[in-house]
């Protein structure tokens, strides 16, 4: 009669025991580490895109033009501040002459002293040649004798020989007289174009070394935009491509351009491919140089083909594929791809076909033995 009551308290036991049993194994097949993953999925599509290539520039002049003496001196005047418009062949500023200006009529008055020498020079070549000529038919005629003749010719030779010495001196004052006055102009700080005023390196009375720029000026006409591209996504690229240019300043708006070109040198640090953009009018107001842009350059589109999400890609054991579902089985499918939209979808030239079914987002990281249970959308993962 003693192992009734304990028979009892063993189904008793066993009858709490099994449902908790049944309730843990429940919760583990359901909300566990058993659990099935959540994944969301999409279908293999056939259709045509329009790749493009997305890069990061910034806003650079094609033509800068730094202006300053060509020698040492002191900023006598400036007339223009950072932003202004100016004109091609307009004074900006001059530099102080010191005694340039005194050497400029020094060198004139030494000029024209030059100038009267000549004069003198020629008076006398003329008489001498008329006295030669005249002595030479007196001694045809046994007037005078021969070695007054000969006097004569020599006065005329030392005559030849000062004129031509007088005339290198003209020559040698104009050319000294020249050099100063281009000098005196080179102080004047001319604009070579019309360009806008971007940096104003000094101030009157501030003393300039030889080629120091004084103010720095770029034509606006010629403003463009360094682009970077990864090498990777970078196939396609060339000049004329359209482009769009999205100014940082400008949020929500974008410019239209083009490729202007190619360079022919990549960076092999960062592994990117360098190019020039244009705006094909350029933006009111003028955007600052050094302003970061965003860049999307318009390949040619591509005929239809299998294409699939970007955020479906993985790589397992060193290959790129796709999680695959095949009968409610997962399988991991390796892939090549081809080229990409910005819309987020990849072109898929071999392991998949149109209809096939792809796991595009999961709960966690799959595996081949992952059981899988498909929703709509996973929570904190946005479509």
């Amino acid at each position: 009669m003693k192992g009734l009551p304990l028979q009892r308290r063993t189904l008793a036991l066993i009858a709490v025991i099994v449902p908790l049993l049944a309730l843990f194994i429940y919760v583990g097949l359901r909300s566990g580490p058993l659990a099935p993953v959540a994944v969301t999925v999409a279908n293999v599509e056939s259709r045509a895109i329009t790749p493009a290539l997305f890069g990061i520039g910034t806003v650079e002049a094609r033509y800068t033009y730094q202006i300053g003496p060509t020698f040492a001196g002191r900023v006598g005047r400036l007339d223009v501040h950072v932003g202004d418009r100016v004109r091609a062949g307009q004074v900006l500023g001059e530099m102080e002459p010191v005694d340039l200006d005194d050497r400029v009529r020094s060198q004139g008055s030494a000029f024209k002293r030059a100038v009267a020498a000549l004069s003198e020079a020629e008076a006398r070549q003329v008489y001498a040649q008329a006295q030669a000529r005249r002595y030479e038919q007196l001694f045809t005629v046994h007037t005078v004798s021969e070695e007054l003749v000969t006097t004569k010719r020599q006065e005329l030779q030392i005559a030849n020989a000062a004129l031509s010495a007088a005339r290198e001196d003209v020559d040698r004052a104009r050319a000294d007289r020249e050099g100063l006055v281009a000098q005196r102009s080179n102080l004047r700080l001319v604009s070579p174009v019309d360009a806008v005023v971007v940096a104003r390196n000094a101030d009157p009375g501030t003393t300039i070394v030889a080629g120091q720029a004084v103010v720095e000026v770029i034509d606006p006409k010629s403003l463009w935009i360094n682009i970077r591209f990864d090498q990777i996504s970078a196939a396609g690229l060339a000049a004329g491509l359209p482009a769009r240019i999205a100014l940082r300043s400008r949020a929500g708006a974008s410019v239209e351009g083009h490729v202007l070109r190619v360079e022919p040198k990549a960076d092999a640090i960062t592994e990117e491919t360098l190019a020039k953009a244009t705006f094909d009018d350029l933006p009111e107001p003028m955007p600052p140089l050094g302003e970061l842009t965003e860049v999307t350059v318009d390949l040619p589109a591509l005929p239809a083909a299998p294409v699939i999400p970007n955020a479906a890609v993985r790589r397992e054991g060193g290959k790129v594929g796709v999680w695959q579902l095949v009968d409610g089985a997962l399988r991991f499918s390796p892939v090549v791809l081809g080229a990409s939209d910005l819309d987020g979808f990849v072109q898929v030239r071999e392991g998949l076909r149109s209809g096939d079914q792809i796991v595009t987002y999961s709960e966690k990281a799959l595996t081949g033995r992952s059981r899988v249970k498909v929703v709509d959308q996973i929570a904190g993962v946005a479509e």
